[in-house]
């Protein structure tokens, strides 16, 4: 089973690995600071959320199969194109964007796989649990970038 921002253990065992970032750590691939990586994960929970508007994406990721596949079972490439609202490219306060990581992730967890979901940009709906196991995936998808 796909571990998931909903289970606490898992969300909190995740978030714990970004306090091992350095501010001055080099990415294994990609072109983002540190500082940035960590903004950008902080984004797509305002955007499940419904808080940060995304454009919508043409792809056939939509279909159920794809999205399945995606999400829950094939390796994620490296250097995969995002959002261009999740590319921020100003640099901040690791420490402050750690801790507005954290706080958004618990936020979002807090209120449950129940809860009213925008559209993903590039899989369109998407149910509860596929949001909590995605959430996780992208987490740890840039922590390993960042050899966390």
């Amino acid at each position: 089973m796909a571990k998931s921002i909903w289970n606490s253990d898992e969300r909190a065992a995740v978030l714990a690995r970004f306090d091992a970032l350095s501010a001055d750590a080099k990415p294994a691939w990609g072109v983002m600071s540190v500082s940035q990586m960590v903004k950008h994960c902080t984004l797509p929970f305002l955007a499940a959320a419904g808080e940060m508007k995304v454009t919508e994406k043409k792809t056939p990721f939509k279909n159920w199969v794809m999205k399945k596949l995606i999400i829950y079972v094939l390796p994620w490439p490296k250097g995969a194109p995002t959002a261009v609202e999740f590319l921020n490219l100003d640099e901040g306060d690791l420490k402050e964007r750690v801790a507005d990581l954290k706080r958004e992730a618990n936020r979002f967890a807090g209120n449950g796989p129940g809860q009213k979901f925008a559209p993903h940009a590039a899989f369109g709906e998407l149910t509860g649990a596929d949001w909590g196991a995605l959430m996780h995936r992208h987490l740890d998808h840039h922590l390993r970038q960042f050899g966390a």
